[in-house]
């Protein structure tokens, strides 16, 4: 008897069964402690007989016991498979939500956050259960990966935020038409926007008709040109836009319905080229066409701490802001030595609609429902030879748990401590000359930076996500037109947690466990790598001297920044975009593992 295929329901929860659940719970619940321990919300005591053993006992009789070890930047490294729970000596499931209800007091969320995180936190947990339902390839298979297989094959998106798959607002057939890890092919909706209301800008090296002929076939944008004159309208007073399909059918057609009624925005249609979901999960690649640009488009859904809309105000000044970045990037002899570069978002254009202005700051959620941007492709910057991988890629570990980067260092010709070296001087130098050179400070996590390697290993980097994430420290320097936006105020103590938070404590912390875990490669050894990268470049720039002890990398400890206790504070809007230092929420120091030894 033939089976016939499972309705859209039926997949909806194919993977939800008991130990697939379990293991969902498990990892999410060991994940929770790690990280909350890491964050000083809680404090696991260590066994008297058993000094890597430990008990977090919580009221009425819970309590939590596991194996770990504590490694630098106080990384707790739970053993896997030593996570247990009993209640009054009674072995109990291990249930991540209600691990979260049993800590609501040490976490410090409020009543009303409290369901939204709670909901957060069962969508990360019904995506981890599909990721481990579906396994994903092997850490080996990624040394031969495709750019977007690797993209979809992340399980862990930002590995220190435990929430950090809440998507509220997708319904379970979104989940498995829009999410990186389901990896469909999306087609875009197009629409015409006014231009009373809609502005578009581009780089200087671009038009508008040079723009879109390149984004869009002849064909695709002579119907879409035929649409505007059947209904007797002039092309000219129109912008052709994508919009998210998602956004469309949940936002647009509803709240932008007296726009559509009046002409002001026009449906021409779907576009032809397939797009997929990046980690960043309104950001899509072409993968008819990998050498267009990426989209990025407003997505009214709330995930890790902010809904995910657009401004329009924004993007009006996006593409001079990437021009100026990268004319500053290609101008400096050094960024070039590494072969540094940025991904370009080259046009963009917003929408405004006019009751919603009226009616709400620019910086609400409903003045950020329609604008999307365009980002060059990473395949324009390769050379025969080379090929791509997101950084994520490096803290990622397979359903076996072997990892990505022992993987790649095992298929490169290089051992581990020359690996590190090319890679860190990839990846960290770059950004430390942005740092001291020019008071640049970038957004460079995983999601962030593609590695360009060459025999498995790491050549030079790639950054994207530019005019949302960039930051000038240096408020006395002029910036022209729209790249004033960059300047940011912060006080000087905090400037160079750029450096020690998304770096050290962001990217090398997990890095630096997973080699010393998994290949015991000692943790002494991977952070004197770190420090001879800093070293090598304090060496070769003795003009920065003063600097150097002004921002020292080598100070004893630096304060430690959460991200969790930013996402419990308010999981809505976790930092306010135009004061994001104001909003940093601290918990004591951490030992800097490259601090230099005492005279």
């Amino acid at each position: 008897m033939t089976r016939m295929p499972m309705t859209a329901t039926e997949q909806a929860i194919a993977h939800l069964d008991a130990a697939t659940w379990a293991a969902a719970n498990t990892r999410m619940a060991t994940k929770m402690l790690a990280e909350f321990s890491h964050e000083l919300l809680i404090a696991p005591s260590k066994e008297a007989d058993d000094e890597h053993v430990y008990t977090l006992s919580l009221e009425q009789g819970v309590q939590y016991r596991f194996a770990a070890r504590v490694l630098e930047l106080e990384h707790w490294h739970i053993e896997p498979g030593t996570l247990e729970k009993t209640v009054d000596g009674v072995p109990a499931a291990l249930d991540a939500v209600t691990l979260v209800t049993e800590l609501r007091d040490v976490l410090g969320i409020g009543p009303a956050a409290l369901p939204i995180y709670l909901e957060e936190i069962t969508a990360t947990l019904y995506s981890m259960a599909y990721k481990i339902a579906h396994g994903g390839p092997r850490a080996a298979d990624f040394v031969d990966g495709d750019f977007q297989r690797i993209e979809a094959a992340m399980t862990e998106g930002h590995p220190a935020f435990v929430a950090n798959s809440g998507r509220i607002g997708f319904d379970s057939i979104d989940y498995r038409s829009y999410t990186p890890e389901a990896a469909a092919p999306i087609r875009l909706v197009w629409i015409a926007a006014h231009t009373s209301r809609a502005e578009f800008a581009c780089s200087a090296d671009r038009s508008y008709a040079e723009h879109m002929a390149a984004e869009l076939d002849a064909a695709t944008h002579a119907a879409f040109t035929a649409r505007l004159t059947d209904r007797g309208l002039d092309a000219a007073d129109y912008r052709f836009m994508p919009v998210h399909p998602w956004q469309w059918h949940n936002k647009l057609v509803y709240l932008f319905a007296g726009e559509i009624a009046t002409g002001h925005l026009v449906y021409l249609g779907f576009g032809q080229d397939t797009y997929q979901a990046q980690q960043s999960i309104r950001t899509l690649f072409n993968r008819d066409h990998p050498t267009r640009c990426y989209v990025k488009m407003a997505l009214s859904i709330l995930n890790m701490g902010f809904t995910r809309g657009l401004s329009p105000y924004y993007m009006r000044g996006t593409p001079e802001i990437n021009d100026w970045i990268d004319t500053l990037v290609r101008g400096d002899d050094y960024l070039q030595t590494k072969g540094f570069s940025i991904l370009r978002e080259v046009a963009s254009i917003g929408y405004r609609h006019p009751q919603f202005e009226a009616a709400a700051p620019k910086t609400d959620a409903y003045n950020k429902m329609l604008a999307a941007l365009w980002r060059e492709s990473p395949f324009k910057q390769i050379q025969s030879g080379q090929r791509l991988m997101t950084m994520a890629a490096l803290l990622h570990r397979d359903a076996e748990d072997a990892s990505v980067i022992g993987a790649l260092i095992d298929a490169s010709p290089l051992d581990t401590d020359a690996w590190l070296a090319r890679y860190l001087d990839a990846y960290m130098s770059p950004l430390l000359h942005c740092f001291f050179a020019h008071d640049l400070v970038f957004m460079p996590h995983g999601e962030n930076i593609i590695l360009v390697l060459e025999d498995n290993v790491p050549v030079r980097t790639i950054m994207k996500d530019i005019a949302e994430e960039v930051g000038i420290m240096n408020t006395e320097i002029e910036l022209p037109g729209e790249v004033a936006r960059l300047s940011v105020e912060v006080p000087e103590e905090l400037k160079v947690l750029s450096l020690f938070t998304d770096l050290f404590d962001l990217i090398f912390r997990y890095i630096g466990a997973i080699l010393h875990t998994e290949r015991g490669y000692s943790q002494q050894a991977f952070w004197q790598q770190v420090a001879d990268c800093v070293r090598n470049y304090q060496a070769a720039h003795p003009e920065f001297t003063d600097k150097f002890a002004r921002y020292d990398l080598f100070a004893p400890e630096f304060k430690r920044s959460c991200l969790n206790r930013l996402q419990l504070r308010n999981n809505a809007q976790m930092i306010d975009l135009d004061d994001p230092a104001g909003n940093l929420q601290f918990a004591g120091t951490l030992v800097n593992p490259i601090a230099r030894p005492p005279a």
